[in-house]
């Protein structure tokens, strides 16, 4: 098995000011994954390296982290995809906890305020609340963010300012303010109209492109801009 080397940002308040970064060599196949070296590091030389990790199939998000300077999910980020020397750091603009571990509460307050739930004061259906095919493809898209950050973490408009709802807010909101089913539209395009709200995205395409689930996260806030504007009307 070919040698690695993974270039590592350690920070561990109780020891140190400042993060370092510390290498460590492990034994990788090219289709191992960048997950599977970071455990080699855990489990066979430093037990100490803290970072989230659970599914390994790109489904919780939890294992979210800059990898040669992108935020990737390390389960779906090949060794041969990244080279024989690996820098991984913590996702940015979030406090770090101890090294690759962020404080997400911050984000998790963001995706609260948009009210991301279904909410339909109507009286209870004989059945269950049916859609057409097309109206499940309006906002199908957005269903499928895991909640990573990794789209928030690589926005600039969300470095320049923590107060910005960011992008998994709004794809989260969208995700409800699409869905015929529901009655509370109005109510989180108020709460995205806001200077804090959508309008500080500035089109960068960064959330797209970070985005390990593919969704079209630029196009998602631009139909909530359409929304709000023609709500207005």
């Amino acid at each position: 098995m070919p040698m690695v080397t993974l270039r590592i940002q350690r920070f561990d308040p109780e020891n140190d000011q400042r993060p370092v970064y510390r290498e460590y060599a492990v034994n990788a196949d090219p289709t191992d994954r960048v997950l599977d070296a970071i455990n080699s590091v855990k489990w066979y030389q430093d037990g100490s390296l803290t970072y989230r990790r659970s599914c390994a199939h790109g489904i919780c998000g939890s294992d979210a982290m800059r990898i040669n300077g992108a935020n990737r999910l390390a389960c779906k980020v090949l060794i041969r995809d990244v080279g024989a020397k690996v820098t991984i750091e913590p996702l940015m603009g979030f406090r770090v906890i101890k090294d690759l571990v962020v404080d997400m509460e911050p984000f998790f307050a963001q995706f609260r305020s948009v009210l991301p739930y279904l909410i339909n004061d109507e009286g209870a259906p004989e059945r269950e609340r049916t859609q057409s095919v097309h109206e499940r493809e309006v906002y199908d898209d957005t269903t499928k963010c895991i909640l990573c950050a990794a789209c928030t973490t690589s926005c600039p408009s969300f470095w320049a300012d923590e107060n910005f709802v960011g992008p998994a807010a709004i794809v989260n909101a969208h995700r409800f303010i699409f869905d015929s089913r529901d009655k509370a539209a109005a109510e989180r395009l108020d709460i995205l109209n806001d200077r804090e709200g959508v309008w500080r995205c500035r089109t960068v395409f960064n959330c797209t492109e970070a985005c390990p689930r593919e969704i079209r996260i630029t196009k998602a806030i631009g139909e909530v801009k359409k929304a709000i504007l023609s709500s207005a009307r």
